[in-house]
């Protein structure tokens, strides 16, 4: 037995009785296997409605199918077929956009990819033209009323570009009504876009800094200037201004200084409620064309039906695709190979089908759930949570898996973000069955709860969590941790680096798919219906369908605003 697999079985002894059942479950070989295939050149980054993504979709039907499982998506000739067809509006620029921003003290042509990343226009429209629209800087663009906050003010925005900052007012130490370096739904890049929408706003410019948007400007710029994907809407413009826009921070100094003003002065009081929006003194004309049509993509689907109660469901998924052939790095590399995201953790998946498969058939059915168009916007999982093949009101739960772990197994584990619930809980007590601990999100900051796929089913009410493998790493501890994380974020995270690697550990993700496994086969051998804690935002809709469980009324109020992260107690509570 080699060194990482020593130290695996180290991590998971000593075994209980109950935890032996599920000891060798997982290969290592196999998981790398899964991992150097989706992760490399021939798959081109498995960008959504490309040739790569055929050849993904087929990999894992196939996988599934090799696996032991049936087909669980779209009907079709009277049973079940592999896959959910998921219609998406495609929307690609053709040229280079061109921005202008005019000042009283000069004229300023922002490079696209330099100093700002336009997104091909979401809207539906074939083009983005904009003449001398005016700029105004409406601090963090939040209105959020149950947090007595409005950076708007009762200005009048309709036809004007706002430029906005990133995260929450209380990121760097604002009033105090956000909750702390926390991220709630209100800092995150996408509703500030739906909230100048709402407005009227003609389009929108994020000013990117690094530490509140968690990740550097080439992340930025190559998940914004390629192909665009969203859900067929019935009225896009509702949802989306016609120019949608991240700048670079120096940029927004650059303009905010030939209008006369101070950036740092006044992001300092974009903090405090009291601020009011600035009219910038300055006008930006944009022109970019671009082609828009509805495309076809798919999430692959598999189903292993419970022998007593198939009508209940648990879920794992991840998505399988990433940001496909976009712009060159450094090297001249313009694969975006997404070998950690999210390779991993469909490799991650279909092992996990492997397993159960093998296994006595539980109670409740498995669906094996692989969704696209995550890295646009968990498009993919939002389809499937607004056309659901399964009920969501007999859905136990939902596993995610994205951007799994390749350093070696951990002492830890933790979820995407600080939400409360039963799940969870499962989660912690299987976790110290296996002698492991649960370690809250280190960087709730960043907003990981609002960029997985799980955030899609929560929106519906379904208990959902996306797991994190740990920090605490056998081998070198949280340092080394902490260390290699930023190290991937900094130099790989969207960018085509994230390549494959012989040196990387899967004995981690064994130890990590072993206790994912544990809390699977748990939910699906009980009569267990986890909860939101009692004061979530996702509380009330996992309570309306309380009847459909037989569970009897236990509804609560909704909460004033669907976006708000509301405080939560200590432990989730049941339904």
């Amino acid at each position: 037995m080699n060194k990482s697999l020593l130290l695996a079985s180290a991590l998971l002894l000593p075994l209980s009785a109950a935890s032996a059942q599920t000891a060798g479950l997982f290969d290592p070989a196999r998981l790398s296997r899964h991992v150097q295939t989706l992760g490399s050149d021939a798959f081109e980054g498995r960008g959504v409605a490309t040739p790569a993504e055929t050849k993904t979709v087929n990999y894992i039907v196939e996988q599934f199918r090799a696996a032991g499982l049936q087909p669980g998506g779209d009907p079709v000739n009277g049973q079940r077929g592999w896959v959910q067809k998921v219609p998406l509006l495609q929307s690609d620029l053709t040229g280079t956009p061109t921005v202008t921003v005019r000042a009283a003290r000069g004229s300023l042509a922002l490079a696209q990819g330099t100093d700002i990343a336009v997104r091909s226009p979401m809207n539906g429209q074939q083009q983005i033209r904009l003449a001398n629209a005016p700029l105004v800087f409406v601090g963090y663009g939040v209105s959020a009323p149950e947090r007595q906050w409005d950076d708007f003010k009762g200005q009048n925005v309709r036809g004007k570009i706002l430029v906005v900052l990133v995260n929450d007012p209380d990121f760097e130490g604002g009033d105090g009504q956000f909750g702390g370096k926390a991220m709630t739904y209100y800092g995150r890049w996408t509703y500030k876009y739906e909230e100048a929408a709402r407005r009227g706003a003609a389009g929108v410019m994020i000013v990117h800094e690094t530490a509140p948007a968690s990740y550097g400007w080439n992340t930025v710029k190559n998940s914004n200037t390629n192909t665009m994907f969203d859900i067929v809407r019935d009225n896009p413009a509702a949802s989306h201004t016609p120019f949608e826009s991240w700048i670079q921070l120096d940029t927004a100094r650059r303009i905010f200084a030939d209008a006369g003003l101070n950036f740092d002065q006044l992001k300092a009081t974009a903090k405090l409620r009291s601020f009011q929006p600035v009219d910038l003194k300055a006008a930006a004309t944009v022109s970019a064309d671009a082609t828009a049509k509805v495309i076809a993509s798919q999430n692959a689907v598999g189903l292993l039906p419970g022998k007593r109660r198939p009508d209940e469901t648990v879920i794992y998924s991840g998505h399988w695709d990433h940001l496909g052939i976009g712009l060159p790095d450094a090297r001249g590399d313009r694969i975006y190979n997404g070998a950690v995201d999210n390779a991993t953790g469909i490799s991650q998946l279909i092992e996990q089908a492997r397993a159960f498969a093998r296994e006595p058939r539980p109670d409740r059915s498995l669906v094996f759930l692989a969704v696209t168009a995550e890295e646009k916007g968990l498009l993919g999982s939002e389809y499937y949570a607004q056309h659901p093949l399964y009920d969501p009101a007999k859905t136990v739960g939902v596993i995610n898996t994205d951007s799994m772990g390749v350093n070696g197994p951990a002492r830890d584990f933790s979820i995407s973000g600080t939400a409360k619930l039963g799940l969870l809980d499962d989660l912690v007590a299987e976790g110290a069955r296996l002698n492991r601990r649960f370690t809250p999100d280190p960087h709730p900051e960043s907003g990981g709860f609002y960029r997985s796929d799980h955030f899609s089913m929560a929106k519906v009410g379904i208990p959902a969590i996306s797991f994190r493998s740990g920090l605490d790493l056998v081998n070198g501890g949280t340092a080394r941790g902490e260390a290699l994380a930023k190290e991937y974020t900094t130099l790989r995270y969207h960018q085509p680096a994230d390549e494959f690697s012989p040196s990387w550990d899967f004995s981690g993700m064994v130890a990590d798919a072993t206790l994912l496994h544990r809390v699977g086969l748990r939910l699906a051998n009980s009569t267990e219906w986890p909860n939101w804690s009692a004061d979530s935002e996702f509380r009330a809709a996992r309570d309306r369908s309380a009847a459909a469980r037989g569970q009897g009324g236990n509804a609560v109020p909704a909460p004033s605003a669907m976006p708000a992260s509301a405080p939560a107690p200590t432990r989730g509570e049941r339904g």
